[in-house]
Parts: structure tokens; sequence; C-alpha cells
């Protein structure tokens, strides 16, 4: 039996249909809570967020008129309802830190012998929670979820050319957390 696609899914949805939206929620659900975990500051806030975000789902399902995908238009819900969460901390990122400043940091010039130390789970994590939340949401699109450049650009309502700007600093940022916690 064919699998039912993500546009019959939320058609199905839009009429009422609870088994069509436990299927999409079911499909969506992992990337959307390792979206808004890379995100948020505490699992809770993902796990309230999380919820917020199918409740969209459901409510706008009518809505939906396709686009890049449907996993970029969940993932799209689900990074406004975690800012609604969080709208008194809108604005301009905390520091800014020239990039070649951050090339530095990140180990240009340096040799390599640091990387084997790199690649550990545990020092990844706590480095990417390093990395600025507007760049650390970009990491996690294009990087964990694989997304390509354009759904990754539709869903932070970028210009590809701003999104691929924004990921290089997000990767700098990185790779500086990583060389830091490995030299410490």
């Amino acid at each position: 039996m064919k699998r039912p696609d993500d546009d019959a899914l939320l058609a199905a949805t839009a009429a009422g249909d609870r088994s069509a939206f436990e299927t999409f929620v079911k499909r969506h659900q992992a990337p959307a809570f390792r979206y808004l975990r890379g995100l948020a500051p505490d699992v809770a806030d993902a796990e309230d967020a999380l919820q917020e975000t199918f409740l969209g789902v459901w409510r706008s399902a009518s809505t939906y008129r396709g686009g890049p995908s449907a996993r970029g238009w969940v993932l799209t819900i689900a990074r406004n309802a975690l800012r609604r969460a969080y709208r008194s901390h809108a604005g301009e990122p905390e520091r800014f830190e020239p990039l070649d400043e951050l090339g530095v940091r990140a180990g240009w010039g340096r040799p390599d012998d640091v990387l084997d130390k790199l690649a550990n789970r545990d020092l990844i994590a706590r480095a990417l929670e390093r990395v600025p939340p507007e760049q650390r949401e970009v990491l996690l699109l294009r990087d964990i979820e694989g997304m390509s450049g354009n759904e990754v650009a539709h869903v932070l309502g970028l210009s590809v050319p701003a999104m691929k700007s924004r990921l290089h600093r997000a990767r700098l940022e990185l790779v500086a957390g990583l060389r830091e916690l490995a030299d410490a």
C-alpha cells in the first residue's frame, strides 16, 4: 500500500481527519523536536513549542499551499511558535564578532592536530549551545536536518545568499567553540 504524501495528509487534516493528522504528526514530530531542542534553552521550552507547532498545523492545514516541502512549512511554524514564546528576547545578537576574529578562533592558519579530539558528540553538543540562536537554527536546518539551501532560506525568511552567509558564520562559530572546548 502506498504511503500517503504530506499534501494528501494535510488536505485530509483540513477536512477534520484526525488519523491523517496523527500520521502527519508522527512523520514530522522528531525533526521538529530536534530543531526546537537545538534552539530552545531547555527541554520544557522545546516541548511547549512542539505542542504549539502541531496545534498550529491543525489550525492551518487548510491554508497549506505546498512549497518547497511540508517539513519546511512545519519547521517554519515551529520557529514562529518558539519566537512567540521568546518575543521579548528578539532583536540584535548579543555580540557581533568580525569574521576575521571568528576565523582565528575557528583555527584559520593553525594545524589541524586538534580535529581528532573534536569528533566527540558531547563536545559537539556543548559547542552547538555556544552558537548564537540565529546562527544555530541555520546549522540545525541545513547540517542536522539536511534541508536544501532553498528550503532553509524559505523557512528562515532569508535570501539564499543571506542564508549561506549566516551558515558560514555559524559553522565558524561551531568550530571555534569546539576548539575552545577541546583546548580547555
